[in-house]
């Protein structure tokens, strides 16, 4: 473990928590939380309001589904957003803002500002990744005063690269895992857990587990696709989830790194997803879970079928893949990854 770093950090996110049931932006959250165990004094400044998160708000809900609602809220939204970074980073020693947006207030911050860049998500032809490959002048104009850029994959740091960008660090997110890898259900059944939109082909997935023992866990606008779908769970109920289940299924058009892939690992899971983003960078094919091609329901449900009809390959594949996330994404590993990256943009 690398020492404490004595810092006031301001944290621009436009996804953050609402509650301590909301998933939105939990990995944002949970860096916070791991920060401040190492005595770093972090003011978040971002959508959402509750006040036990130590949150300075700025409006209730994530910015962009806000503005999708309610068109009108963008001009309201964003001089909200630079009103209160502005103020957070006069009582800073370093600013660390979250996605491109952050980066364009933090350079209005008149502070010294790190960028951490989280992939596709569900912003499609606006997320970081299609950006950087769409507007590479425009990310590199974003990005050039940044002291340090961090991404969550490999791919991202690539084509950050490949924008004439040279400091930036790969550093995964971090994710708690369990002291032994829980005991599955009597019947094990097979896990998706996410929202429910096209970006997540969830008719792939509703066609390839059609009479299969399957737990849906999600909400979203393709619901009526998956009518047994439980709705959004508490994290607490998640991780039960993963305790229970046998093959955990994402298998998307496009992620980042997703918190659903690395949690499923680090339960001792075998998971079985698509090969975009920065999942490669966790599932080696046939070690540490399983990849299918995008949208081929066929191949997945024959993985499937395969898997929940082999106990032995299931606990094989899942110990390898926990005890990956345990030696690269352990919370102390991207902990003292992330303060190196702050102690150098401080002293520079």
């Amino acid at each position: 473990m690398s020492p404490t770093l004595h810092l006031r950090v301001a944290m621009f996110t436009t996804s953050y928590p609402r509650d301590p049931a909301d998933v939105s932006g939990r990995f944002v959250f949970n860096t916070v939380e791991h920060l401040r165990e190492r005595d770093v004094d972090v003011e978040v400044v971002g959508p959402g309001a509750y006040r036990d998160f130590g949150l300075t708000g700025a409006r209730s809900g994530g910015v962009v589904a806000a503005v999708r609602r309610r068109p009108w809220l963008a001009l309201f939204l964003l001089v909200s957003m630079i009103s209160a970074c502005r103020a957070a980073a006069r009582r800073a020693d370093l600013v660390h803002a979250n996605w491109l947006a952050g980066a364009a207030i933090a350079l209005c911050s008149g502070r010294p500002f790190v960028v951490t860049l989280h992939g596709s998500g569900t912003a499609g032809r606006f997320s970081d990744l299609s950006l950087a490959r769409r507007a590479p002048r425009l990310v590199r104009l974003l990005l050039s005063r940044a002291r340090a850029v961090i991404c969550c994959s490999d791919q991202l740091a690539d084509a950050l690269r490949a924008c004439g960008l040279s400091n930036v660090h790969a550093i995964p997110y971090g994710v708690d895992v369990p002291a032994a890898p829980p005991a599955e259900s009597d019947e094990p059944f097979v896990l998706y857990a996410g929202r429910l939109s096209p970006e997540k082909n969830i008719d792939v997935i509703a066609e390839a587990t059609q009479g299969l023992p399957r737990v849906i866990a999600g909400d979203g606008p393709l619901r009526g696709l998956v009518p047994d779908a439980l709705g959004f769970v508490s994290p607490a109920e998640l991780s039960d989830l993963y305790d229970r289940a046998g093959v955990v299924v994402l298998v998307s058009q496009m992620e980042g790194l997703p918190n659903v892939v690395l949690e499923a690992m680090a339960h001792g899971k075998t998971v079985i997803a698509t090969p975009v983003g920065g999942i490669p960078t966790l599932i080696e094919d046939g070690r540490t879970g399983f990849l299918v091609p995008v949208r081929d329901a066929g191949a997945l449900r024959a993985t499937i079928e395969r898997l929940l009809a082999d106990p032995e390959s299931r606990k094989r594949v899942g110990e390898a893949a926990r005890e990956h996330v345990a030696r690269y994404c352990s919370w102390e590993r991207v902990t003292d990854r992330t303060l190196q990256v702050y102690a150098a943009a401080a002293s520079a």
